[in-house]
Formats: C-alpha cells, structure tokens, sequence
C-alpha cells in the first residue's frame, strides 16, 4: 500500500519539487498551502512531470481548525514533510513578529494535530542559518547553533528545539530534521522552478532575471568580507538534489534503523561558492554576460558557510547529482520558460496581486 503524506507549503519551490520525488519514489501525497507565497499553478506543473493530479488544501496552517481538519478527512495519513514558512532574511529583520507568527505558530499546529491522529513520522525544513556565523567550516551535525543572523534563522532554531521537545515527550514519534543550504536551480522539464514575489531575494533568480532583462543588474551585497574574493561563500545545491533528500529522510524513518527518535541532517554539497563565482559561473555556463555591481553588506547576511555532508551520505545514502553549472542551466530554461509562455506570467501576476 502506498504511504500517504502531507507536504504543507507543497505548491511552493521547494515544497513541489518534493511532491515530484515523492510520487517518482512511490507515496501519495496531499498538499496544504494557502498561497500566500506561491501559486497553485506548480502543482499543474507536477501533474505535467508526473502525469498525477494532487490535491491542495487552501489553508491557513496559523489557522488551527482549518489545519486539524485536513488530518480529520485523510486518516490514511502516515506522515508529513512541513515546509510552510516564510523564509526572505531580509524581510524577517524589517518584520520580525510577522516571522515569528507565521513559522511558529503553524509548526506548533501541525504538531498538535499529528499528537491528536498519532501520526508518527516528521520532516522538518530547516536550515544552515541555525549555525549563525560558524567558528569553522565546513560546519557539521554537532556544529553549535550560534546567535541567529536573522528573525528567519531564529525561527529555524526555536523550530528544531520545538521539534526536541516533542519528540523527547512522544517517544514512538520519529523525526528529521533537514539543514538546506542554498537550494537553487529547477525541474529540468522547467515545468516548476522558483517562483519569486516581486523582486526576488536569492541570488540565482536575481540572476536570472538579470540576463532576460527584468533586472537592470545584480547587486553584490559586500565585497569587503574576509573571503577569498570578498564576496560572501555559500554551499549551492540543486532544489530536485534537495527534492530527494526528503524523499531518503522519509525512507529512513520508516526503516527505523536508528535508535534516535529525532536526527540532524545537513543536505548542502560541501562545497563552498562566493558570490562572484556564481554570478561568472552562470556567464560561462550559459554564455550570457550579466550586469553587477558592488553595493552595502545587507543585515542578516552570514559571511561564508557550506556543508560537511558525510552524515547524509552515509545515513540516508543522499548523494548530490547536480553540478553548479546544472543549477544554472536549469535556472536559465525556467526563467525563458516564464518568459515565453503566457500562463506562467499569470501565475507571477498572481503573485504580486
């Protein structure tokens, strides 16, 4: 019998990439998203790459009787990966109870409701940002979470330390939680890629939008930290490489073959790339020259982190296929697939509406 899953946050970037996985991997999935932040538009995307219609449930997770009531419906639920979140750093300093609100309170219902109907097995999105600005890299499963650079990371950490707490009270609940690095790229169908309100915050759809001209230019934020050319490091890693991970996690936490009840996993590379090696990356990868310049360091940024991924590797048996140049490549035919097809110009009009 396929396993059945609840994937909140599903018709977002990360979230529909997911639900492609999960059905090439063999669950059935439902997906709970309100839109505020993306469009149901992916979900016809998947359908496209899969050839399956999935179900969304328009709800507001911060909402406790809309979010109980889709555990009430699906009693063939066995587990859920939560992504729902708000997850700009910028816009978590300007609106810090906005992010505090929306994160914590829909983990803390999804949680009840999996207390209620006894579903047993959890997948957190999480994040590097818990590490704050790390004393050494690449940084580790026992790296210690430093003093968050943003809201948004804050949020991450006191979501982990939610998630501790339950299960250390609800033994026979089995959870993982994920640490993203820098999810970039798209479906290579460009079916589904990142879509972003308004002006986009991650450096790769800047990127993009830059080349096909939506962009005048992209802006470096720094070019004075303590980095082999000044620019920040991150660890990028193809969204359909992350798409999987979640996929293993689940696999892992019905195989019980751990005797913790709650695990850590990084899911980044492990290598590390500056600003300024993406943005020449794209230029060679695609061979279009972008515009840039260097601006003010923005709060909230973390200087250099990137993963040590060896916990992953060897637990989960998560291996990254995707190269930086995969991530650019594919980015680059979603981004001209928004542009040429008008239905995908709805669906950003959508978005800013």
């Amino acid at each position: 019998m396929r396993k059945q899953i609840l994937v909140t946050g599903g018709t977002g970037y990360i979230g529909s990439h997911t639900i492609v996985d999960l059905l090439e991997n063999g669950y059935e999935v439902i997906s709970a998203d309100n839109n505020s932040r993306s469009t149901p538009g992916m979900l016809e995307g998947v359908e496209k790459i899969t050839g399956k219609k999935i179900k969304n449930y328009k709800v507001d997770l911060c909402n406790f009787d809309e979010t109980r009531a889709i555990f009430e419906e699906n009693t063939a639920l066995v587990g859920v990966i939560h992504f729902a979140a708000y997850k700009a750093v910028g816009e978590s300093v300007e609106k810090p109870l906005l992010y505090f609100h929306n994160n914590l309170t829909s983990l803390i219902h999804i949680l009840r409701c999996m207390e209620e109907f006894s579903i047993q097995h959890f997948v957190f999105s999480s994040s590097c940002t818990v590490y704050g600005n790390p004393d050494a890299i690449p940084v580790t499963e026992e790296s210690p979470r430093k003093n968050a650079e943003s809201p948004y990371g804050l949020t991450k950490q006191m979501g982990e330390q939610m998630i501790e707490a339950f299960a250390q009270a609800h033994p026979s609940t089995r959870s993982v939680l994920l640490r993203y690095f820098n999810p970039a790229g798209a479906h290579p169908s460009a079916h589904i890629g990142e879509l972003p309100i308004d002006r986009p915050q991650n450096l790769v759809p800047v990127i993009t939008q830059t080349a096909i001209g939506k962009i005048k230019e992209v802006v470096v934020f720094g070019n004075d930290y303590p980095t082999r050319d000044g620019s920040c490091i991150r660890d990028m890693i193809h969204v359909c490489d992350l798409a999987h991970a979640h996929t293993l996690a689940l696999n892992h936490l019905f195989e019980k073959h751990s005797e913790s009840n709650c695990e850590v996993f990084n899911v980044g590379t492990g290598n590390g790339v500056t600003v300024m090696e993406t943005i020449h990356a794209f230029e060679s990868s695609t061979g279009h020259s972008l515009a840039y310049r260097i601006g003010q360091r923005r709060p909230g940024d973390v200087i250099a982190i990137y993963a040590n991924n060896d916990k992953a590797r060897e637990v989960l048996g998560w291996i990254p296929r995707y190269t930086l140049n995969d991530i650019m490549t594919t980015a680059w035919k979603w981004e001209q697939s928004i542009k040429d097809l008008p239905k995908h110009l709805e669906l950003r009009s959508h978005l800013l509406n």
